[in-house]
């Protein structure tokens, strides 16, 4: 009976420390759109959001593992994200033309670049950070 009382406190402090994360993530990317917004810059918020939260993770403010649960939640849900565009897809055909799909090859090529992008700063900060800590 004590193990079961404990295994379910320790889920409700998972789901509440998973929910104080998500609800940190929505704040960082709802601030940083509205002074994306207000100072008229042309970067969307959650870009600026992605560079603050970069910032505070870089200069030790924030450490990653208080993100870790939040994080792995959202990304676990990513696909609620692509609903919207699938339903958009099926109420208008003309996406499948050959202009939209003309259309989809951008976006392919965007997504692929920026993939590609990421993943060679990533690299080379892995690089440069393995030469740091010898």
């Amino acid at each position: 009976m004590h193990e079961t009382i404990l295994n379910h406190t320790g889920r409700v402090r998972a789901f509440v420390e998973t929910a104080g994360q998500t609800v940190f993530f929505i704040a960082v990317w709802w601030v940083c759109d509205a002074a994306a917004k207000a100072a008229g810059l042309p970067v969307p918020g959650g870009v600026l959001g992605m560079l603050v939260l970069l910032a505070l993770l870089a200069t030790g403010r924030l450490r990653a593992s208080r993100l870790t649960l939040g994080a792995k939640g959202l990304l676990n849900h990513m696909l609620l994200f692509f609903v919207p565009a699938v339903i958009t897809l099926r109420d208008h055909a003309e996406l499948v033309s050959p202009l939209g799909l003309k259309l989809l090859a951008v976006i392919v090529a965007g997504i692929v670049s920026v993939m590609i992008g990421t993943a060679l700063i990533v690299e080379l900060s892995m690089h440069l950070r393995s030469r740091h800590v010898r």
